[in-house]
């Protein structure tokens, strides 16, 4: 049996990034983010971690912006950050980590992708997404798939995903659809928020099965005539958003099997030079060592 960790490398540059100091490689680059990153999920195999697959923004632009004007893109990030996702793509691979670099589709697909795949594997005993990413929250199940949030060392089962939204894992996409979401940049309907939205999906789970008349509805929200009308009238918006807050599970991500970590590659030493940090290749060749 193993476990697999699924790990989100956008979100753990941007962490990084604004966490530690720059640090710039012999050509005046910063790599600092990346050097926190690589450090960070060599800890995580020298925790014993044995299984694990890295998904980022190879480009921050994806299928959705075709769908929605208004969705994310990789305006306003900064310039050096930026920089620094594809070298983090490259260091990962020299650390022997298995990384989905996206394009057509996001990170967070290849997660959720990854997720599906592993979830299906019985071989795995459990999935730990590591991302506090509310949109991941989907993906959970119990009692193989969870989210983890290595920062804060926190796991969120389904309980612990209906205590936090308001609602079960498979309704956190209509949850999104209906509040909105503004770091992917789409604005939910007006007038609904986190707590009307939990309300009417606890009872009625997806957008299309919320009925049409608000008399209706045999749970108690405020405004809920308000609500019920703005649905009605732009209905056609959330199930657009919808679509754009729903994480593909058909990413080309390979088996459980080929995320196994066997060691460091031979461009670590180059790597761990440019990082400062020349002690990381010591690291994972003692780590590697341990399990041959």
């Amino acid at each position: 049996m193993m476990q697999v960790h699924l790990i989100d490398g956008t979100y753990e540059l941007f962490r990084f990034y604004y966490a530690l100091p720059e640090h710039y490689d012999p050509d005046g680059v910063d790599v600092g983010a990346v050097r926190g990153v690589v450090t960070s999920l060599l800890e995580l195999l020298e925790g014993g971690a044995t299984h694990i697959g890295v998904a980022t923004d190879h480009i921050v632009e994806s299928f959705r912006n075709d769908l929605y004007d208004g969705y994310k893109t990789g305006a306003g990030i900064d310039p050096v950050l930026f920089a620094q996702f594809p070298l983090l793509e490259d260091a990962l691979g020299a650390l022997g980590v298995t990384v989905w670099a996206e394009v057509e589709l996001e990170a967070d697909d290849a997660l959720a992708s990854a997720a599906s795949v592993a979830a299906a594997d019985s071989r795995v005993e459990r999935v730990l997404i590591c991302t506090p990413d509310k949109d991941l929250a989907q993906c959970v199940e119990d009692p193989r798939v969870v989210m983890f949030d290595r920062r804060k060392n926190v796991v969120l089962d389904e309980a612990a995903v209906k205590e936090k939204y308001g609602v079960a894992p498979r309704s956190i996409p209509d949850w999104l659809a209906l509040v909105g979401d503004s770091a992917d940049g789409f604005p939910g309907l007006p007038g609904w928020g986190a707590k009307s939205a939990a309300a009417v999906l606890s009872r009625y789970a997806h957008v299309d099965d919320i009925p049409a008349d608000p008399a209706t509805w045999d749970v108690e929200v405020r405004g809920a005539a308000r609500l019920g009308a703005t649905l009605a009238e732009q209905r056609d918006d959330a199930r657009l958003f919808l679509t754009l807050a729903t994480l593909r599970t058909d990413g080309n991500v390979g088996t459980p099997e080929e995320w196994r970590w066997t060691g460091p590659g031979d461009d670590l030493p180059a790597w761990a030079e440019r990082l400062g940090r020349p002690e990381l290749v010591t690291r994972a060749e003692r780590v590697a060592g341990q399990r041959k």
